[in-house]
C-alpha cells in the first residue's frame, strides 16, 4: 500500500513554514492521541502517521530529501525507523504531554534543579568600552539558606524522600506506545518533600544575599552586548549546577565623540582664514589630542580620516578609524579691526557688505514714500 503524502497528512501546503507545520501537527496529535481515543486502532494509526510526517518535515535536511526523492529517500535504511518514537517524543512532545498531565518540564536533571541564570545591567563610559575595564558589581543572588543549611526544613532537619518518585525526582509515564520521564508532580522534581518548612526561606532552601563579582570588560565592547560569567548565577541548595550571570552592557553618550561600530566621529571647528589658506588644528582622539593639517580651500563639512584612531573591533582585533568633520566657525561678535579687514576683503571680492543699521520702522516708512 502506497504511503500518503506527508504534507497531505499534516494538512499543510508544500511551502509551509516550520511554525505552521508544528502548529498543524500539534492539533492532529491532540486529536488522535491514544489517550483521547482508547481502543480506537484507526486513531492510533493516524497518530503514528502524523508523527512520522512531522519527524521528517520538521527536520530541514530530511525535508529537503523528501521534497527531492519522496518516500524513497527514507527506504532501505535511509535514516528513519518507523515506529521508534520514544526519544523523539520526549524532545518534541513535552508541551503536548504537559497539556495532558498539567506539567511542564525543563531544568531538571537526576532530581536536582539547576540554578537559574541571572542578569545585570552595567553602564560604561565610551572610554571604558573602548579600552576595556575591570568593574566590581554588587547584586542580589539566591543562595542556600543558612538557617536550614539549604534543606528548606525547619532547623535543618532532613527532608522526607518523595514517595511518588522514590527520591529520583522523575516519574515514568506510559502513554500508548510512548514511555517518557517527567519531573515528579509530588516534589516538583526535587526528590524530597518538606513537611515542616524553614521560616526564613519558606521551604525554598534559598534566600537572596548581596554578593560582589569582578567583571573584566574586554576592549571594544559595544552597546547591547553581553558578558557571560559562568557559575555566578543562582546557587541551588541541592548541590546541582550553579546558574550563570549575564552582564548586559550600556554605554553613556560622549560629549565629543559619536560611535559607529569600531569607528568614531567628531566635529572640529576651523576659522575662515584656516579654511581658505590651510593650517593646523588640534583634534581630540581617544588617545589624546593630536595636530591635524588642514589643506587650503577646505569647505565646511569636509571629513578627514585618522586611520587606526577608532575603537578595537572585538571580533577581529583591528582598530577602527576616527572621522573628523570640520566646519567653518562664524563668530557672533567681532572687533573693529576684524570688521575693517572683512570689509576690505568683501570689496576685493566685489561683494561689498551693506551695513544698514536703520530701524525696522524707518525701513517700513520708506516703502510708502
Amino acid at each position: 500500500m502506497s504511503k500518503r503524502d506527508y504534507y497531505e497528512i499534516l494538512e499543510v501546503t508544500r511551502d509551509a513554514g516550520p511554525d505552521q507545520i508544528k502548529k498543524s501537527y500539534r492539533k492532529l496529535a491532540l486529536r488522535f492521541h491514544p489517550d483521547r481515543n482508547p481502543g480506537d486502532q484507526q486513531a492510533e494509526e493516524q497518530f503514528k502517521e502524523a508523527t512520522q510526517a512531522y519527524q521528517i518535515l520538521s527536520d530541514q535536511e530530511a525535508r529537503r530529501k523528501y521534497d527531492t526523492f519522496g518516500h524513497a529517500a527514507f527506504e532501505s535504511g535511509g535514516g528513519f525507523h518507523s515506529g521508534d518514537f520514544s526519544g523523539f517524543a520526549e524532545d518534541i512532545f513535552g508541551d503536548i504531554f504537559g497539556a495532558f498531565f498539567g506539567m511542564r518540564g525543563g531544568g531538571f536533571s537526576g532530581g536536582r534543579q539547576a540554578g537559574r541564570d541571572l542578569r545585570y545591567n552595567l553602564t560604561l563610559t565610551l572610554l571604558e568600552a573602548a579600552f576595556g575595564v575591570e568593574k566590581q558589581i554588587s547584586f542580589n543572588r539566591p543562595s542556600p539558606c543558612k538557617s536550614c543549611s539549604g534543606t528548606g526544613a525547619r532547623d535543618g532537619r532532613p527532608a522526607n524522600t518523595c514517595r511518588k518518585c522514590a527520591g529520583t525526582g522523575q516519574v515514568r509515564i506510559q502513554q500508548g506506545f510512548f514511555a517518557i520521564s517527567r519531573p515528579c508532580p509530588g516534589c516538583q522534581g526535587t526528590g524530597v518533600v518538606i513537611e515542616d518548612q524553614c521560616q526564613d526561606c519558606r521551604g525554598q532552601g534559598l534566600v537572596n544575599e548581596t554578593t560582589s563579582v569582578m567583571v573584566k570588560v574586554p576592549p571594544g565592547i559595544d552597546e547591547g552586548q553581553r558578558l557571560k560569567i559562568r557559575g555566578e548565577g543562582e546557587r541551588p541548595a541541592s548541590g546541582a549546577a550553579h546558574g550563570d550571570l549575564y552582564v548586559s552592557i550600556s554605554i553613556e553618550p560622549h560629549p565629543v565623540f559619536q560611535r559607529q561600530g569600531a569607528d568614531i566621529i567628531c566635529e572640529v571647528p576651523i576659522g575662515y582664514s584656516q579654511a581658505v589658506m590651510g593650517g593646523e588644528v588640534e583634534v581630540p582622539t581617544l588617545q589624546g589630542e593630536i595636530t591635524m593639517k588642514i589643506p587650503a580651500g577646505t569647505p565646511s563639512g569636509k571629513v578627514f580620516r585618522l586611520r587606526g584612531k577608532g575603537i578595537v573591533d572585538i571580533q577581529t582585533g583591528r582598530s577602527g578609524d576616527e572621522h573628523v568633520r570640520t566646519y567653518v566657525h562664524v563668530p557672533q561678535h567681532i572687533n573693529e579691526r576684524q570688521s575693517a579687514l572683512l570689509q576690505e576683503l568683501a570689496e576685493i571680492e566685489g561683494k561689498p557688505v551693506k551695513n544698514d543699521s536703520r530701524s525696522l520702522l524707518e525701513k517700513v516708512k520708506d516703502l510708502f514714500e
